[in-house]
């Protein structure tokens, strides 16, 4: 069933069931996103696409609208609050986007782009992180790791086990790697578990640099473009 819903003051149909950044997107508004990925359910861990409904500021990428919804997208508040959040994620890692891996193809990267967020208003923690190069094709590199929760929650092996798991509270928590469970990917569920990572946390060895610049994702189309295609990953 369909339902009309306003965004920053245009109205829009979309189907029942459908979340804020969907309603977004059908008005032609960009709210980023991190943690969402188009072919699975929503997280709402990264708090980056942060939009207002009946006035409650809510994850768009999880929250669903009604009809008669009023969504606000495009606030100068709404902006501040995406742009800082951003910058909290920058702050809170090791983040070096010249010489990364994932420069141009990196979700976060692009994100900061799009947001206005050239330099974090916050302190950096510059925190030390280990990273684990211990499993054959798989290089974790935690300390550009924003915890989004992708890896841990859809990552599988064909029996359904988890690859990646999440230990320690707070500051404490990190990622892990199952190398057993790793150790049974195919090539392609390793290149798949790497693409699937926003930032370059999880990246194949022996490959880092296969993409020329030019060519690269975010090179071809911009972050903005790719989700107002609906491709919001």
């Amino acid at each position: 069933m369909s339902i009309t819903v306003t965004v920053d003051g245009v109205p829009v149909t979309v189907e029942e069931g459908a979340t804020v950044a969907d309603a977004a997107t059908a008005a032609g508004a960009y709210v980023p996103t991190l943690c969402f990925h188009e072919d699975h359910p929503a997280l709402g861990t990264c708090r980056v696409c942060a939009a207002r409904l009946d006035g409650r500021v809510v994850a768009a990428c999880s929250a669903e609208v009604h009809d008669g919804a009023e969504v606000e997208v495009a606030a100068d508040d709404l902006a501040t609050m995406r742009r800082q959040v951003v910058g909290l994620l920058f702050a809170e890692g090791n983040h070096v986007c010249p010489s990364c891996e994932k420069s141009g193809r990196c979700d976060l990267q692009a994100v900061a782009a799009e947001t206005g967020m050239l330099t974090s208003e916050f302190p950096y923690r510059y925190p030390g992180r280990e990273t684990d190069p211990g499993d054959a094709r798989i290089w974790l590199a935690r300390d550009r790791c924003i915890l989004c929760q992708r890896c841990v929650d859809l990552v599988r092996d064909d029996e359904g086990r988890p690859v990646f798991t999440l230990t320690g509270r707070g500051p404490d928590t990190r990622v892990e790697l199952d190398h057993a469970t790793a150790a049974g990917l195919s090539d392609e569920q390793v290149a798949a578990a790497v693409d699937l990572c926003p930032v370059g946390a999880i990246l194949r060895k022996g490959v880092g640099y296969d993409e020329p610049i030019g060519a690269r994702r975010f090179d071809v189309a911009s972050v903005r473009e790719r989700a107002l295609r609906g491709e919001r990953r």
